[in-house]
């Protein structure tokens, strides 16, 4: 087997499932792990992959901080089951704090109030899809505006949640690592998340099953600190097993 055709299937395993070990790899070509190790640091100069701690993932999650109109693109029938599934969560009169991110749009299309609600947003667009239901009470969080997520950060966005308490924290993620926690590749909304975690009862963490096994640059928090994940039924039944063993509430949404 020539390099062209082992790194031909080694894209085509990682593009099947996000992330591969390079003792897989080995075993699959029939090579050595040094050979793998090799392969992958070339695939990765080019720009391929990403290489950490003996495996391979699509994209080195440090630096994927894309637009919010290139993410809405990624998985989103996944997405939209997950908001769907997140917004059967509202209770009456409920009172929540909405965090930012693709996956939190999805829950906002969804969102059909049981009386009156209040949310607290930091994400322009979900004050937006939401501003035309009479029924919800909407508190825009200030602060300085991130172009790539249409959400804002810093001091002003934070001020409000002195005061305040709320039954349910939905919050997006770019990394779920069951070891590290969960992270975000911005530092800024890393410290929002925080204090959004402090201001809320339960926190509820929406993430297709793309962003398990990955570590954005920002850490918002342990993950014993998450009460529910909701995401879909490509999770891995190891990392499902894990969660559900940590004590962590797990929602398949399909």
């Amino acid at each position: 087997m020539t390099k062209e055709e082992r790194h031909a299937i080694i894209l085509d395993n990682l593009l099947r499932h996000e992330r591969v070990q390079v003792s897989e790899l080995a075993d699959i070509l029939e090579v050595s792990a040094v050979t793998i190790r090799k392969d992958l640091t070339e695939l990765e100069k080019a720009g391929k992959l990403y290489r950490s701690h003996g495996h391979a993932i699509k994209m080195d999650p440090y630096i994927n901080n894309r637009s919010v109109n290139e993410k809405e693109k990624l998985m989103p029938k996944e997405k939209l089951l997950i908001g769907a599934k997140a917004a059967s969560l509202i209770t009456r009169d409920d009172s929540i704090i909405v965090a930012s991110g693709t996956t939190i749009h999805a829950f906002a299309r969804c969102i059909k109030p049981i009386h009156r609600l209040t949310v607290m947003s930091a994400s322009l667009a979900v004050s937006e899809m939401l501003a035309a239901i009479d029924a919800i009470e909407i508190i825009q969080l200030g602060g300085i505006l991130r172009h790539s997520s249409q959400s804002v950060v810093g001091e002003y966005a934070k001020a409000p949640f002195a005061d305040c308490a709320c039954s349910k924290l939905f919050l997006g993620v770019d990394g779920i690592d069951l070891d590290y926690g969960i992270t975000t590749t911005d530092i800024r909304e890393a410290e929002l998340n925080k204090t959004m975690i402090q201001a809320a009862q339960k926190v509820i963490v929406l993430a297709d099953s793309s962003k398990f096994h990955r570590r954005g640059f920002s850490k918002i928090a342990e993950i014993d600190e998450v009460d529910l994940v909701i995401t879909d039924s490509g999770i891995p039944a190891s990392t499902a097993r894990r969660l559900e063993e940590s004590g962590i509430e797990l929602l398949i949404a399909d």
